[in-house]
């Protein structure tokens, strides 16, 4: 009976399916807990689509990385050609703070160092030749949110949010919400999903990427999920996964 009252309850209240219930820390390392309510742990809590779903770009189509495929995130990518990788660092931070309720705090500049603010945008003021222009009504809404996100990425890039970001300089700062990044045309960036460490306080760690064109958010993976900053790997822009390349988020 206690089977069956136990099936039942799993049945009705499944395990949520992220990358801590999904991918296990190898032998001799332990997960680093994160804050609850911190970016991390928004991160380590994001709902996956179902194991062996491929990569797709914004077209429908597999995407080119599909093959560096861990998991892909659950998080709507659109119909157009935005939610690149800086994009989808930004994509990520915003959602955060929008479900934070936190809305002062979303703001991203452009590459032209215009700072494009989300109580602006849900105000009613529109982007022109970098400056504000009062045209539309309140709206705080989740469709408004995405809207404006969709600005963020016409306008902004790697190079600006390079310049937004703080460096990390030593490997025991590293933390899940850090970016490695550099900033160019076009540039690139992975997000830290995950940390672990082991005794001798070794880390490793798991990424995320968005990729041209415009793709799902995938979890990465080389030879396993978990990556080092003592092990090259040979994907595209690889190399950023260096000390050299990390900032971090205020």
């Amino acid at each position: 009976m206690k089977a069956l009252l136990l099936t039942l309850l799993l049945l009705l209240n499944p395990a949520p399916d992220n990358i801590i219930s999904r991918f296990t820390t190898p032998a001799g390392y332990q997960s680093v807990a994160a804050q609850p309510g911190s970016f991390a742990a928004y991160l380590q809590g994001l709902p996956l689509k179902p194991a062996g779903t491929p990569t797709k770009t914004y077209r429908g189509t597999i995407a080119a990385t599909n093959a560096y495929t861990a998991a892909v995130i659950d998080l709507s990518l659109g119909k157009q050609d935005l939610q690149q990788c800086a994009d989808a660092v930004m994509r990520l931070r915003g959602e955060y703070l929008y479900h934070q309720n936190n809305y002062s705090a979303i703001s991203f500049k452009f590459t032209s160092g215009f700072k494009c603010d989300f109580v602006h945008y849900a105000n009613g003021y529109r982007y022109k030749n970098d400056r504000w222009v009062l045209s539309g009504k309140k709206d705080y809404s989740y469709p408004n949110f995405l809207r404006y996100m969709n600005l963020v990425f016409s306008y902004g890039g790697t190079l600006s949010l390079e310049k937004e970001l703080q460096k990390v300089n030593t490997e025991k700062d590293l933390k899940a919400g850090d970016v490695f990044i550099h900033g160019g045309s076009p540039g690139h960036c992975f997000i830290v999903m995950n940390v672990a460490e082991n005794s001798a306080h070794h880390k490793i760690f798991m990424l995320a990427q968005s990729y041209m064109p415009a793709q799902d958010i995938q979890i990465l993976k080389y030879e396993t999920a978990w990556f080092s900053l003592d092990k090259p790997v040979s994907i595209p822009y690889g190399e950023l996964i260096d000390i050299r390349y990390l900032r971090k988020f205020d």
